[in-house]
């Protein structure tokens, strides 16, 4: 199973933190992974990967983000993020943050569930 083609599937991790370079160390050193930096149109983006294979991501909190203590997030790949975000709020879940391009990746948006819990959900660009 390709993850980042399968609906429902768990796709991407990614660390938001206060200061990514010490966690990319921190990270890299405790699990082996090698982290490769690239310029994105919101800062300096981290991928984590594990004998060259991307795993997962480190960043910045972006500035609109206000004050938020460091911690992993998960991404869920979806069929349609359009169809997902729309569907949501009819079953009790909020927006938290509308649908983004994410450039050279797909679009994505942050959702929270009824109970609280806050889950991010992307559609991958077609390769």
């Amino acid at each position: 199973m390709d993850a980042m083609k399968t609906h429902g599937a768990f796709s991407w991790s990614e660390l938001t933190t206060t200061d990514p370079a010490k966690a990319a160390e921190f990270y890299g050193s405790l699990f082996g992974w090698t982290v490769e930096s690239m310029d994105m149109p919101m800062g300096v983006y981290r991928v984590a990967k594990i004998g060259g294979q991307p795993i997962g991501g480190i960043m910045t909190a972006p500035p609109n983000a206000g004050p938020v203590s460091p911690h992993w997030g998960c991404y869920v790949t979806v069929d349609s993020v359009d169809a997902t975000v729309d569907a949501a709020p009819k079953l009790g879940g909020k927006v938290l943050m509308p649908i983004m391009e994410v450039t050279g990746v797909g679009r994505m948006a942050v959702l929270q569930d009824p109970q609280g819990a806050v889950i991010n959900v992307i559609s991958y660009n077609k390769a």
